[in-house]
């Protein structure tokens, strides 16, 4: 077995942010989750198995770097 250094590439654009949430919402509903619990338990874990590998969910979300996820959230909700 090796030890490669395994690269992720982060997430750029707000909307590509947006469209990556939307594709794990969406796997995680297909799957019979509740979308919102399961991404929340995520974004306070950082924990990978809280999403599904469904069309590809689990390795989309770990694109989006979850500080820029937080503050894009509150901003939103803040409406700032």
């Amino acid at each position: 077995m090796e030890d490669a250094t395994i690269r992720f590439t982060t997430v750029d654009s707000k909307t590509e942010m947006k469209e990556i949430l939307s594709s794990v919402y969406n796997a995680l509903l297909v799957k019979g989750y509740n979308p919102i619990n399961q991404l929340v338990g995520y974004i306070l874990s950082e924990d990978p198995t809280y999403i599904t590998n469904y069309n590809g969910a689990r390795s989309q979300i770990t694109r989006i770097d979850r500080d820029e996820l937080l503050q894009e959230l509150l901003s939103n909700y803040l409406g700032i």
